[in-house]
């Protein structure tokens, strides 16, 4: 079926209440749909001021796609045909329903001959060691085989975004399943109205010389916009959903780790706003920058340019985000912690952080000092926070408990792009009962 034929042009809008916001407009009639509706939330842009994302040309995704360039998608492949439609031309996808990357499930993807039980047998630390990594295993080796499946994996559950490209779900239940979103060395880009069930990684690899014990490694980012300028990601949910880590099985002592990142910002990436989201039940959650080596460096120094506002941060141990180099402006969002909360913010090599009128709500015994964490000397700004409804000097406190890594206060600048700034201490019950997928305002 060619794709253009998966939308109803003969639908007509409609627009409804939903928890104090408007609910999505299902669909657009013959020639309305060419137009920029702002009733439309599949045709909203990202407005003037709200964060990086709306510097310079600004964000506006597929909102000029005409007709032909409106798609309906309610199976994985036809979500990748509507992405490769049309190149850069502007384009919006409609998701209608749970979307599952790997319905087939992991033995889909697994080589002839891999066996986990060979892998397990083979790399035992008590046979194998420690002090050897798997990086010159042959091909018919347990890793060689592994390396293959997860190759088979890789090519199936990434999905290439195009620029000027609006994807959003229809409604409330609108997401997908064990895929990874790659907005990739492209430019304007919105994803909105989606929940993400994080990919798991069906072959994740053994790395003996990891730390003094081993340990698994993952790959699969939900959503990694890399190399890439004016993206916003909005009013989306992000979580381990059936997989968390806490049902995780241990092999040689360790977590066997099928998971990466929730949403990672890299590789000079600039121009970004993430509103309205919620993070949770995960453990790395979202980084910005991905490496301190000088040769990242050249491409990330003066880019990484990112706003999250109005986010709900639920039970994520860390990561919220971590930053290196970028000018990244927080405010107005809420941490939840749970029991394994390591820390919030991570302070990275020449980063520039701010995070200013924040929620944070912490289970009792835990300390607000762990809420920044120092990775590398680099000053960052945090005022008017609030943790567990009082204001709190949140690098005061963790200089004062935490002395061997003493953080300095001024980021070195002032954040202009932003909208409303709501008081820290009225942000829980706001982003709370507004956050998170099917509550578009």
């Amino acid at each position: 079926m060619h794709p253009r034929r998966w939308h109803g042009h003969a639908m007509t809008m409609r627009v409804a209440a939903l928890a104090g916001c408007t609910a999505l407009a299902l669909s657009l009639t013959g020639t309305a749909a060419a137009r920029a509706d702002s009733r439309d939330p599949a045709r909203q842009t990202l407005g003037a001021k709200d964060g990086w994302g709306s510097y310079g040309t600004g964000t506006t995704g597929g909102a000029a796609a005409d007709a032909e360039h409106v798609y309906t998608v309610s199976t994985w492949a036809q979500f990748k045909a509507a992405l490769a439609a049309g190149g850069s031309a502007p384009k919006i996808i409609k998701v209608k329903g749970t979307i599952d990357a790997v319905s087939e499930g992991c033995d889909a993807f697994a080589a002839p001959g891999y066996d986990f039980d060979a892998y397990l047998k083979k790399y035992a630390p008590e046979t194998w060691g420690l002090d050897k990594d798997l990086s010159q295993e042959p091909a018919d080796s347990p890793e060689g085989l592994r390396r293959a499946s997860a190759d088979n994996q890789d090519q199936a559950i990434k999905a290439g975004v195009p620029a000027n490209t609006t994807i959003i779900g229809l409604g409330k239940n609108a997401g997908f399943k064990g895929a990874s979103l790659q907005i990739k060395g492209v430019d304007n880009v919105i994803v909105r109205n989606l929940t993400f069930e994080s990919p798991l990684d069906c072959f994740p690899q053994w790395d003996p010389t990891d730390t003094s014990t081993g340990a698994w490694n993952s790959e699969y980012d939900t959503a990694v916009v890399y190399g890439s300028t004016h993206v916003w990601m909005d009013h989306n949910t992000f979580t381990d959903g059936s997989h968390p880590d806490s049902e995780a099985p241990t092999y040689f002592g360790t977590l066997y780790q099928q998971h990466d990142g929730l949403l990672d910002i890299v590789r000079g990436s600039n121009y970004v706003t993430a509103s309205w989201n919620v993070f949770a039940d995960h453990d790395k959650t979202l980084m910005i920058g991905n490496s301190d080596s000088e040769s990242t460096a050249v491409g990330d120094r003066g880019k990484l340019k990112v706003t999250l506002h109005h986010n709900l941060f639920r039970d994520v141990v860390e990561r919220a985000p971590r930053v290196r180099f970028g000018q990244v402006d927080t405010y107005n969002n809420h941490f939840v912690a749970g029991q394994d909360y390591v820390y919030s913010f991570g302070i990275g090599k020449e980063s520039q952080l701010v995070a200013e009128h924040n929620a944070f709500t912490l289970p009792k015994g835990l300390s607000p000092a762990k809420i920044l964490k120092k990775w590398m000397e680099a000053p960052v700004t945090a005022a008017n926070n609030y943790v567990n409804g009082k204001p709190t000097d949140l690098i005061a406190v963790h200089n004062a408990e935490i002395p061997g890594e003493t953080l300095q206060s001024g980021a070195g600048w002032t954040p202009t792009l932003r909208t409303k700034v709501d008081p820290a201490k009225a942000v829980p019950g706001i982003v709370d009962h507004r956050a998170g997928a099917g509550r578009i305002c």
